[in-house]
């Protein structure tokens, strides 16, 4: 569906039918166009006002643009007027979830009309983490996963929340595999969850064990590759992945290539991602092919991320009323004890779900100036490149994909990493230690963000850009280049980061 279809079928929403209304309106959510559909399902709201899919249209929409407050609200109604629905009753729970609201009532409530739905269980625990209560959340988690051990979403629940808590993340898994040794799933996900730990050891013996069990399985074989890569093992790499089929995925693809830029042949990582790179929807070999371009001299590299206008610096102390305010109110946001797991946070923790959907005065006003911000970086950005990741045609609408606040302690850092689900990436940097609030600071880069480097694969690679952090600055980047962060001394280092998604390109 084109915009300008969109469009016409908006100015045929004028209906005394509410079926039709609601029918319609689902087509234009599916094909992405809540923006165009919200101020319709408004005013079908005060329409219909007794009508339960009409409120529930209302609350899809503004949910699907960003707008928690008036997705609660419309869920709110939608739930008052059908109470036995299964559908808007999780609807309800997840909102409010995502708004901060208490929310594992709700989920009760939607367990008890759609008591199977393992989205719902999901949410609940997530509701139970979010109210500070992450030990019954592995508790309920543990009882279901007893009798349902092949459950793979829930073993991956219970894994990420006890990581969190410090506790030992593969207990449920290593029991339903005890019960179920010959499942591949369970191995597989057990395997992964390790290498998001950062546990190789741990992980190549899960994996010894999986061979052991299952025998050669090309699945299994590319992960022991894998693992032997990240150790340093490059000759055990090398051995696996020549076992290996032709890699059929990009992320297959992005595993190999990272292989071969630490094992220092960008040639062969060159011709592997430039293969595969128009089928790589996600962004996850972009940030490979630039380390390959830069390590072989490759000036694409700079048509890629070179261009000063890409990174955008912008201090914004002067636009908060009470930055100190904000930091109080995200430190109390900060509930785990530990990082989560396959994220880039090394000393320190990070929120859960999605920062931005808040629905507190604090977090709705940041949003709102962070978006305004983001227009105006946007604005500014070079013309449209065909085949450039971050220059596309169409650059409208900008929606927040994900958000967080990171919490970095005494020598905490953010190892170098890109978000391949972003368009853009961002750092604000709300409280700092006294060592790093002063501008102008020695050359030690304690504490700053470094991008275009990755020191894990490359580390004699010099960064393109280092960048002083300062209470209020806010760095937009796009969300392909490597970024992390130099560790600093001692304090307190907290920030808020979000990704824009990629804009629809019809």
């Amino acid at each position: 569906m084109t915009k300008d279809e969109a469009e016409a079928l908006v100015r045929a929403l004028a209906t005394n039918n509410a079926r039709h209304l609601f029918t319609r309106g689902i087509d234009l959510i599916k094909a992405d166009y809540p923006e165009i559909l919200l101020p319709v399902a408004k005013t079908a709201t005060r329409q219909f006002p007794d009508d339960p899919r009409v409120h529930q249209l209302l609350g899809l929409a503004a949910r699907a643009v960003g707008e928690s407050h008036e997705a609660l609200e419309a869920f709110s109604r939608a739930a008052q007027l059908a109470p036995n629905d299964a559908l808007i009753a999780h609807s309800h729970a997840r909102v409010a979830l995502e708004a901060g609201r208490p929310s594992s009532g709700l989920f009760e409530r939607a367990r008890l009309l759609s008591p199977n739905d393992g989205a719902v269980l999901l949410g609940r625990s997530a509701a139970r983490v979010q109210e500070g209560n992450a030990t019954l959340a592995i508790e309920e988690l543990e009882d279901i996963l007893q009798s349902n051990p092949l459950w793979t979403d829930g073993h991956r629940a219970a894994a990420q929340i006890r990581a969190q808590e410090g506790l030992e993340l593969d207990a449920t898994l290593r029991a339903a595999i005890a019960l179920h040794p010959s499942q591949p799933d369970l191995r597989r996900l057990h395997i992964s969850l390790l290498l998001e730990a950062r546990d190789l050891p741990a992980a190549d013996r899960a994996a010894i064990d999986a061979f052991k069990m299952l025998g050669d399985q090309p699945w299994l074989t590319f992960l022991a590759a894998h693992i032997a890569s990240e150790r340093g093992d490059l000759i055990a790499a090398d051995r696996l992945f020549s076992k290996t089929p032709v890699p059929s995925t990009p992320e297959d693809v992005s595993l190999l290539a990272r292989h071969a830029i630490r094992a220092r042949r960008p040639e062969v990582a060159v011709g592997l991602l430039e293969q595969w790179i128009e089928q790589d929807r996600n962004h996850l070999l972009w940030p490979y092919l630039s380390l390959a371009w830069r390590m072989t001299g490759d000036r694409r590299w700079h048509w890629l991320e070179g261009d000063e206008r890409l990174v955008g610096v912008y201090d914004l102390a002067e636009r908060f009323d009470n930055l100190d305010g904000l930091a109080e109110h995200l430190r109390a946001l900060h509930v785990a004890r530990e990082a989560p797991l396959d994220q880039s946070v090394r000393g320190g923790t990070q929120t859960d779900g999605n920062l931005l959907l808040r629905d507190e005065p604090q977090i709705r006003a940041l949003r709102a100036l962070l978006l305004e911000t983001v227009s105006r970086h946007v604005a500014q950005l070079p013309d449209h490149a065909e085949g450039h990741p971050t220059l596309p045609r169409q650059r409208e609408c900008q929606r927040i994909s994900g958000s967080w606040s990171v919490r970095l302690k005494d020598s905490g850092f953010h190892s170098d990493h890109v978000h391949s689900q972003g368009w853009l990436s961002s750092a604000l940097y709300v409280s700092l230690p006294d060592s790093l609030s002063s501008p102008g600071k020695d050359s030690s880069h304690e504490g700053w963000l470094s991008l275009g480097e990755c020191r894990d694969l490359l580390p004699e690679l010099e960064p393109i850009r280092l960048i002083e952090p300062r209470p209020g600055r806010l760095v937009l980047f796009p969300s392909t280049m490597w970024h992390g962060t130099r560790a600093f001394p001692a304090g307190e280092r907290m920030t808020v980061a979000f990704d824009i998604a990629l804009p629809r390109q019809s």
